[in-house]
């Protein structure tokens, strides 16, 4: 049937559950990687798929850098991580997770940079001038 208005309720729920929980691990530091270990993270936000079995990740370090390096560590200890979080979760069948770097923040600053540009403001400006003009009459 398909996902015409987004997740359900019970994938936001789980969704949710599964952040809390990996953000509780890595605060823990129950994965002995140098990695991950000297790395603060936050999981932002974690998007089941509609079946359960998959779980997508969106993590970020609290310190720009290192990345793809971070990635590669998580990616590397996911069968591990997905064992810590089996018994938290409850769930008929613990969802694979997949981790991915977020890049909202990023693509927040670029939009950001972007509508702070004087080019861009003039253009701005200027619209918000037509439309006074085009009322004052």
């Amino acid at each position: 049937m398909g996902q015409p208005n987004g997740p359900s309720q019970r994938q936001l729920r789980v969704g949710e559950l599964i952040r809390h929980e990996l953000a509780q691990v890595f605060s823990r530091s129950n994965i002995h990687d140098p990695v991950i270990e000297r790395t603060s993270l936050t999981v932002l936000e974690v998007k089941p798929s509609p079946d359960l079995k998959i779980a997508t990740a969106y993590v970020r370090p609290l310190m720009g850098g290192k990345e793809s390096e971070l990635l590669e560590a998580l990616n590397r200890h996911r069968r591990h991580i997905r064992g810590l979080l089996a018994p938290k979760l409850k769930l008929k069948f613990t969802p694979e997770v997949r981790f991915v770097i977020d890049t909202v923040l990023d693509e927040a600053g670029r939009i950001d940079a972007i509508l702070r540009d004087p080019s861009v403001a003039r253009d701005f400006a200027k619209d918000s001038g037509d439309e006074d003009a085009g009322t004052a009459s």
